[in-house]
């Protein structure tokens, strides 16, 4: 008998329940704008990365010595069809003899989502005897595909 009195208790307590917690809800101004959808950057970071191999493109721009810095820009555009976590650029800079003088290295922390562009700045020492230089990139999950271009392509969508 107790237990069809508690289970009854229970069941009308539930009942009631929504009612007696319920909360008046704020109202909304009418001219309010619709919130604006998060940016893609957002949606690459719960996206699954790349895993292996990854597929860059590149715009490298002339390397300028800047008060004993030589600062090379770079416009990086993810062209797979994930977000690459974790890029890493790696710039060495060789002399004339094949020997390397001085380098830098620049980590892209957040994921660059399918499409996005992002810039990456290398600032090496000014060093004498600095000939010709090279530029490696690599992720958290595997290698880069880098593909040096002059203007991006366009997505296909």
């Amino acid at each position: 008998m107790k237990r069809v009195a508690f289970i009854s208790v229970v069941i009308i307590g539930l009942a009631c329940a929504p009612g007696a917690f319920a909360q008046a809800g704020k109202p909304t101004p009418a001219t309010a704008a619709p919130a604006a959808p998060p940016p893609a950057v957002a949606k690459a970071r719960m996206a699954v990365p790349v895993k292996g191999t990854a597929y860059i493109e590149v715009i490298a721009e002339q390397a300028k010595q800047v008060s004993g810095d030589i600062v090379q820009k770079l416009k990086v555009k993810n062209v797979s069809n994930a977000p690459i976590a974790g890029l890493r650029v790696d710039q060495y800079w060789f002399s004339k003899t094949g020997q390397q003088v001085t380098g830098d290295t620049e980590r892209v922390r957040a994921p660059i989502a399918p499409g996005e562009i992002v810039d990456v700045e290398l600032k090496s020492p000014t060093k004498p005897d600095v000939f010709n230089n090279r530029t490696m990139f690599s992720h958290a999950n595997g290698k880069v595909d880098a593909k040096g271009v002059k203007k991006f392509t366009e997505d296909k969508k």
